[in-house]
Order: structure tokens, then sequence, then C-alpha cells
């Protein structure tokens, strides 16, 4: 939503989404933990981006945006479940085994998928020999994490669990997130935010009818987690995703998942004593540096493809 004001160079705009989902995104990990201790997994998904979904909806439709229809409105749902329904929700489900500060450093293995996968498809963004070893700093920083302390190389199956079942949703949202950029419509970034949101909700609806969960209990902390969720994960982190998606080269927006860690690791050792110590301050040097590389060997403009959709000044 960042990308509503207006006077401001499109190049502005776009940095600007950059780092709304940089910080904010990071905040959510703490939020989906805080939002458990009332919703279990389903049951906070679903209502997560049902509340979400609807009110960038009706906001769009207030401002008189038009829908996506036929192939385009299945497109933004497919893509939606791919990125939101099965990404998310692995994040979701591995922050019941795992710290969420821990879940998000394991996710800064997204640009692996991310360029590699826009690099293997046609017109897309080469993959250059800096920006590769860039890639693999980074994954040397994901490497020491997954070396415990007293280096016996083991790890619990919680961790284990976790890690992978991370890897499926990273692999999820990177595939959808080319799709989404090489296939994108006339829709607004919001309304496209908005439907994708809205189909992801729905289907965890469904499924939370008939699979069975704890009930839900309600706590001052796991109420605000949803609210957290809900405004700064779904509608302002969302939206900016998508637009800056559209603007940015795609190895620029994936250095957002080394950013994001910096942000959950210190809000979880604050309200949740998380550990983290000097392993993982060394993992984070070491992924800042494939950040570097990445940033200052990244394209400056987008790949070829059309034009992203500009907000009317009636969109405002």
């Amino acid at each position: 939503m960042i990308f509503w004001f207006m006077g401001t160079s499109q190049r502005a705009l776009s940095y600007a989404a950059l780092i709304s989902i940089c910080f904010f995104w990071g905040t959510t990990y703490l939020g989906i933990r805080m939002a458990l201790e009332s919703f279990p997994p389903l049951a906070l998904i679903a209502t997560r981006f049902l509340t979400s979904g609807g009110i960038l909806l009706a906001w769009a439709i207030w401002k008189g945006m038009p829908l996506p229809k036929g192939r385009e409105l299945a497109r933004t749902c497919g893509f939606g479940l791919m990125m939101l329904g099965v990404a998310n929700g692995c994040l979701t489900f591995s922050e019941l085994w795992i710290p969420s500060s821990l879940a998000a450093l394991f996710l800064t293995t997204a640009p692996f998928w991310l360029v590699g996968i826009e690099s293997a498809m046609p017109r897309g963004e080469r993959l250059t020999m800096p920006l590769a070893i860039g890639l693999l700093i980074g994954l040397g920083g994901v490497v020491v994490l997954l070396v415990p302390a007293d280096g016996n190389f083991t790890m619990s199956p919680n961790v284990w669990k976790g890690f992978l079942v991370l890897q499926v949703g990273s692999l999820f949202w990177n595939v959808g997130s080319i799709f989404q950029r090489r296939f994108r419509g006339e829709s607004h970034p919001l309304v496209t935010g908005a439907v994708q949101q809205l189909a992801a909700g729905t289907v965890y609806f469904v499924a939370a009818l008939f699979i069975p969960e704890h009930p839900v209990h309600f706590t001052a902390t796991g109420v605000a987690g949803v609210i957290w969720l809900v405004t700064f994960g779904s509608i302002v982190g969302y939206s900016s995703y998508i637009y800056a998606l559209e603007t940015l080269p795609v190895s620029l927006v994936s250095t957002y998942t080394y950013i994001n860690p910096v942000v959950a690791a210190a809000l979880g050792k604050l309200y949740y004593d998380e550990p983290f110590g000097a392993k993982e301050s060394l993992a984070m040097l070491v992924i800042f540096a494939g950040v570097l590389i990445v940033k200052l060997r990244s394209n400056h403009g987008p790949t070829s493809s059309p034009q992203p959709h500009r907000p009317k000044s009636s969109e405002v």
C-alpha cells in the first residue's frame, strides 16, 4: 500500500516497497508464534487471510478498481495458493517445532530457489558468476546454522522437520513469485493481493471445518499477533511485495529474506528469549556478505516483461 502515495517516482516507490517487506515481514515470524498461542494453524491461516483479503478487496471495490476475470482470475488464485496457501502454511506449521528466529534464518535459502528458477526460464534474469558467488556465500551462513555448537553434526527431529518443511514452502513461494511476475494481468497489485489472500483463506477455512484441531483459546498475546499479521504482514507487507516483484530485479527482491532474520531474531530474543548466540551471529555476518554482493551485482531494472500497472489518481 505504500505505492499509493503520489508525487513520488516509480523507482523510489519500488525501493520503499522493498524496505517495507524487509522490516514488516521480519516481524511476522514473531506474530505467527504469538498468534499460535490462541489459534491452531489451519484456523489461524484462514482467519488471517480472509480478514486481510476481505479488507483489501472492499477497499479496491470502493475505489472502483477493476477485478480480474476469466483466466487472469484463475491464475491469480493459483499463484495465491502457491505463495500463501502452501508456502505460508509451511511457515506457520514450522513454528510449532522450531523458534521463530530459526525459521527466519532457514528461509535465507529462498534466493537460491528464486534466482535459480528465474535464470532457467526463457527471458529470465541471467545468473552471473558474481551473483552466484554472492548466493553461495549466503548459503554458507545457513550451513553454519545447521552445524550444532558441539560439532557432532546431529539435529533434533523437530529441527530437521522444520527445515525440510520450510524448503518445500520456499520452493512453492518462489515458483509462485516467478509466475506472478511473468504472467501478471491488468489488475492493480492491491487487487491481486486481495484475491490471492481470499483464495488461500477460503481453502484453509474449508480445511479447518473438516480437520480436527484444538479449540481456539483467546489470549491478549494471541489476538495481538493476529491483528499484527493481518495489518502489517498481509495488508501492508504482501501488497508491497507484489509491487516490488513487478518493478525490481528478482535477485534484488530476493534479498529481503536476508534482512528478515535480523528483525525476527531481535524480536524473538526480546519477547520469547529465543536462543541467539555466537553461532547465529556468525551466520548472519556471512549471510550479509552474500546480500551485499547480490545487491551490488543485480540488474537495475526488471527483466523484459510488460510494464507494471500504474495506479491512477482515483486509486489513491
